[in-house]
């Protein structure tokens, strides 16, 4: 009985290597079955589904001598005390189980859990076989009440251990030694029911933990990220980095150095979300008895937008963000919107799922909605970070000369040449970075700002007059941005996209009000023809707040020549009566 027990592990490590390799079988069984599915063979031969293993008698691989425990049944026979050897056999190989059930204090479960768990199924494999040829030395109920006694053990320690366990790679691996010695014993009639029920009900834990781990791995990613488009150099990088998380935006291969339109983050992170796949498949595979793939569809979803869609989130939303950082981001949010069908095909594969079962139910992942919410909500917050900075180039408000002053300024006030610059650089960066629909969003949101700051300073009560010199310049800093939105608009070849309303529409009601107060009969506005074919963008509220500031100088630089006086002094009648008309609207 001393030399059974201490045989007793290698028993076990041999019953679960040989568990090892079924498994290992099924999964290519599996493999090869997918692939002629996917492939749509017709007519495949048999031999394509079948493996060629040798079926070795059944305990030829755990071959022990129970010799001696029959001798000394023999001999207590012989002395006609054989019932006393039965009892004295399940009284101890009991103590011994009791003994087996404890784990080590010296050893932490992970790194003792291998011995500890095949010493348990070498003891019921041994038991089985005396069960089976001992001659009555043991019965079937000794043995389902040891076994019981077992099960009940192990399902409140494994419990117990998992509870406590921090790593998902740790989980795992005890998850992976308990399914193995569940269809070890399987093997030999035990109920092994609660041991996958403990696997069962501990996978929220798993992926608890295993979510945990791949945030961290995702933080890292994006910190070491460069926020600048990847520049692939060869072929090898573009197959490891595009085609195996199906990024490619055509099917031709392209030119080297190919200037990928996402950061090195977006692999990263496909990579990351490919090795999530595998675990959930890993620990879901040999335990769960329900259609696992709906349970690895609802990890991954959660892991995408938990993690991965979060993640992203919080980056965008912190204080510290650039204006290029956003659009990266925003570009990265549509490749990873475009990675989720590989990632979808990825777990039907892994799962055991045929790829038609997938293209033909038409099927997506939730997350993809939702990324591509993402991506327009880091639109909004780039063009809030676009528009910060321009407010700096267009301090308009505080600068009293620009609506005094007397100095007509032929290429524009001081701040339209750097406010171009800054809008080419802005535009040359978006083509290059964002797809030409996102791109032409950002140049509409940009000069829509532009317009919606000049009315504004119109009408800021930091502005209590103006004369018509300052609207002479900045008529002029507006044909400067007309001129750039329409350079900027057609040779980026958004002409045929967007055929209804141009980058230099946005800039439409500013230019209207420059007009109108540089008009020599400005009352023409209440002339409802004239307005709706040349003042449509305005509204007359604003025009009459707008209209009480202008207030020309009589003295001005050309004071002296009477025509001017003239011109002035009709002017001055005209938006007279228009302030009049508009004070009577009103």
């Amino acid at each position: 009985m001393v030399h059974i027990r201490s045989s007793c592990k290698n028993i076990g490590q041999t019953a679960i290597s040989r568990a090892v390799s079924d498994r290992q079988r099924d999964e290519e069984l599996m493999e090869r079955q997918r692939k002629a599915e996917d492939q749509n063979v017709v007519g495949v031969e048999e031999r394509v589904y079948t493996l060629d293993v040798d079926e070795d008698d059944e305990d030829s691989a755990m071959k022990f001598d129970l010799t001696p425990l029959y001798r000394a049944c023999h001999i207590y026979g012989c002395l006609g005390i054989l019932e006393q050897f039965h009892v004295y056999y399940f009284t101890n190989r009991s103590a011994q189980l009791k003994s087996d059930l404890e784990i080590s204090s010296s050893q932490s479960f992970v790194e003792s859990y291998q011995t500890f768990l095949a010493q348990i199924v070498g003891y019921f494999i041994v038991e089985d076989r005396v069960l089976r040829t001992g001659g009555g030395l043991l019965v079937p109920d000794q043995v389902d009440n040891m076994w019981e006694t077992a099960i009940t053990r192990l399902t409140l320690l494994l419990n117990a251990q998992f509870s406590q366990m921090k790593s998902a790679t740790n989980h795992l691996k005890v998850k992976e030694y308990v399914t193995l010695l569940s269809w070890s014993l399987l093997q030999y009639g035990y109920d092994i029911e609660s041991l996958l029920d403990v696997v069962d009900n501990n996978r929220d834990k798993f992926h608890l933990l295993l979510m945990a781990e791949c945030r961290e791995q995702t933080i890292e990613a994006l910190n070491h990220d460069t926020y600048e488009l990847m520049v692939i150099k060869k072929e090898s990088d573009y197959e490891s980095n595009v085609l195996s998380f199906g990024l490619q935006t055509t099917d031709i291969m392209p030119a080297f150095p190919y200037v990928a339109p996402f950061s090195s983050m977006v692999p990263e992170m496909c990579q990351i979300v490919k090795s999530f796949i595998k675990s959930c498949v890993d620990y879901l595979s040999y335990g769960a008895r329900d259609y696992f793939f709906d349970v690895v569809i609802r990890y991954l979803n959660n892991f995408l937008i938990e993690v991965i869609n979060e993640t992203l989130l919080n980056t965008i939303n912190s204080s510290n963000i650039s204006v290029s950082h956003a659009m990266q981001i925003a570009a990265n949010f549509t490749s990873l919107e475009r990675a989720c069908d590989f990632f979808l095909k990825n777990a039907a594969q892994q799962s055991g799922i045929p790829l038609r079962f997938i293209d033909k139910s038409q099927m997506t992942l939730s997350a993809k909605a939702v990324l591509q919410t993402s991506r327009d909500a880091t639109y909004i917050t780039l063009l809030g970070l676009v528009n910060a900075e321009i407010d700096e180039y267009m301090n308009l408000t505080e600068s009293v000369t620009l609506w005094t002053t007397e100095e007509t300024k032929q290429n524009g006030n001081e701040y339209i040449s750097e406010l171009i610059l800054y809008l080419d650089s802005l535009m040359s960066t978006a083509q290059q970075v964002l797809p030409l629909d996102a791109m032409y969003k950002v140049g509409i949101g940009a000069l829509e700002h532009i317009n919606n700051t000049i009315i504004s300073a119109f009408l800021s009560d930091s502005v209590k007059r103006f004369n018509a010199t300052s609207v002479m310049n900045i008529g002029v800093d507006l044909k400067l941005l007309e001129n750039f939105a329409d350079e900027r608009f057609y040779s980026s070849g958004l002409e045929g996209m967007y055929k209804a309303s141009s980058f230099r529409d946005c800039l439409v009601e500013s230019k209207q009000l420059i007009n109108l107060l540089s008009s020599s009969q400005p009352e023409n506005f209440m002339n409802p023809v004239i307005r709706e074919k040349n003042y449509y963008a305005l509204d007359y509220k604003k025009v009459s707040t707008i209209c009480d500031k202008f207030k020309d100088s009589a003295d001005g630089i050309f004071g002296s020549l009477s025509n001017k006086n003239t011109k002035q002094t009709a002017k001055k009648k005209s938006m007279e009566v228009l302030k009049k008309r508009l004070k009577d609207f009103n």
